[in-house]
């Protein structure tokens, strides 16, 4: 009879996912892994594989997690409403171990060297930006943004503005609820 496992899968990732946000993938050894998800190394390769399968399992549950929060904004505050909070959830919550996008960290940090987990992270900022389309076609719908404004360039601009709010959160010295607030007030101009 197989031996039932002692940890909650999903635990584990969420634990290993806040350790690769915070030190990104090179910064995190698997000795770090195994004393952080308190596992031992033919453990963790029988629950994952390896440090690469791991990292992907993070990244998608990062996505996800993103994804069902502007999902849950939007159930609550309308399309526009959803797009002008987002900005102060991404920057304000007090459990995550950085506050810089995770997915731009994977991105930069792995581009140069061609790694497919950058490839993975690239993808999953694309679906991210289309779903921040979505709310802005449905906005346009609703009269919410005048119909000559391009739901598409509005989605790209806005990505680009919560990773460069999410950079500089990181940043001595900067007001970053203030830069919230300005890109939540730059939509009610649309």
């Amino acid at each position: 009879m197989p031996r039932k496992p002692k940890h909650d899968r999903n635990d584990l990732i969420e634990r290993a996912r806040n350790l690769f946000w915070q030190r990104g993938w090179a910064g995190t050894s698997l000795k770090d892994l195994e004393a952080c998800l308190d596992m031992k190394p033919g453990s963790f390769y029988a629950a994952f594989g390896s440090k690469d399968a791991l990292f992907e399992l993070t990244l998608d549950k990062y996505a996800a997690d993103g994804a069902d929060r502007l999902q849950a904004l939007k159930q609550e505050l309308g399309p526009i409403g959803a797009l002008k909070r987002f900005p102060a959830l991404a920057i304000s919550s007090a459990e995550a171990p950085a506050k810089a996008c995770m997915l731009s960290k994977t991105l930069l940090e792995l581009h140069a060297h061609k790694h497919p987990l950058a490839a993975k992270a690239n993808s999953h900022l694309l679906k991210m930006e289309q779903h921040f389309c979505e709310l802005f076609r449905e906005a346009q719908q609703a009269g919410e943004i005048a119909p000559h404004h391009d739901p598409e360039a509005l989605a790209r601009r806005y990505q680009s503005d919560l990773l460069g709010l999410r950079v500089s959160a990181e940043r001595e010295g900067v007001d970053a609820e203030a830069i919230a607030q300005e890109i939540a007030n730059s939509l009610t101009r649309l």
